[in-house]
């Protein structure tokens, strides 16, 4: 797949409306939840949880990153997302996506971490054009004849579109990822898709190969159609309505115990592939989604707080499902 972007939107344009992507979330999306969302309702692509260039590029730092980038070959086409202020190690990171196989690189220009942005990254590259455009550059050089594309924000302190968004279009960008909020508000306040169409606009008039999708309130497929019927982008990238609802892209909605029994599967899952790499406790985000909005919920979810592993919340979840059955 040299661009299977251009692909991508043929593929999905006229068979439901446009492209549905899942957002990268650092310690959501890893290899664990995406196989069971890939299993349960897939997306039309996948992107990893962000990862560090400037680790990726230092081989001590690499070996303990590259659970991040694991991936299985029914998540295709997979995107490697990576964000860094160097463009020495962006160009580094990117090689080295090139040979795991990914389907194309992206990076992230959006991300409002301070501890991220103190490396001239994430969010602070809208700052900084100049080191942008190097950044991209450099990854191009890396990935070869893999595509690059970027996910940010509309501005930083206010709307930006004619100069950061209008920056990026020159470079003429496979596709543009755009979290349609600037870094200042966070995600305090709506998402301004009215401006969307102004995006839109722009890439016609400066790179229309270019493929825009946004970011931001997004909860479900229904919605992701209309917007981007509403605006003209090519596709949605949607985020949290994916917490505890593994068949978001698949439309479908669950009955309790459907999702109860998700919950043990996906715990078991994350034990296997991330047991000796990541934390129990970062499964533990995931019970406050699975588990809310029915009698009990609470008694529950702080039960499944105290457990240690998916085996005593297998056990804890069983006991309630022979409780209310």
């Amino acid at each position: 797949m040299k661009n299977f972007w251009q692909k991508l939107k043929k593929a999905n344009s006229s068979r439901h409306g446009g492209i549905f992507a899942l957002a990268p979330m650092a310690d959501v999306t890893d290899c664990a939840f995406r196989k069971l969302i890939a299993k349960y309702g897939k997306p039309d692509i996948f992107w990893t949880e962000f990862v560090s260039a400037d680790g990726l590029a230092h081989p001590l730092a690499r070996e303990k990153l590259l659970i991040d980038l694991k991936y299985s070959e029914n998540e295709r086409p997979i995107v490697a997302q990576i964000f860094g202020g160097k463009p020495e190690n962006i160009r580094e990171a990117a090689k080295l996506c090139k040979e795991l196989g990914f389907d194309g690189i992206d990076i992230n220009m959006g991300c409002p971490d301070r501890s991220i942005e103190k490396q001239c990254a994430g969010a602070a590259t809208m700052k900084d054009s100049k080191l942008a455009k190097e950044i991209i550059l450099a990854a191009r050089e890396g990935a070869g004849n893999l595509p690059i594309s970027v996910k940010t924000r509309i501005g930083y302190n206010k709307n930006e579109i004619e100069t950061w968004i209008r920056g990026l279009l020159e470079l003429h960008l496979p596709a543009l990822i755009v979290h349609l909020r600037t870094r200042k508000e966070m995600s305090g306040v709506p998402a301004h898709w009215d401006l969307m169409k102004d995006i839109v606009k722009l890439r016609n008039e400066i790179s229309p190969e270019t493929l825009i999708l946004g970011n931001g309130d997004v909860p479900n497929l229904e919605e992701a159609r209309q917007k981007i019927k509403e605006t003209g982008c090519d596709g949605a990238m949607l985020g949290r309505a994916i917490f505890g609802n593994p068949w978001l892209f698949a439309g479908k909605v669950p009955t309790l115990k459907e999702k109860l029994k998700m919950m043990i599967e996906h715990t078991k899952l994350f034990e296997k592939k991330l047991g000796k790499h990541k934390n129990f406790a970062t499964m533990k985000k995931h019970y406050k989604a699975y588990v809310n909005g029915f009698e009990g919920a609470k008694e529950l979810r702080m039960k499944l707080m105290e457990a240690e592993n998916a085996k005593q919340v297998e056990k804890i979840t069983n006991d309630f499902l022979n409780k209310i059955e």
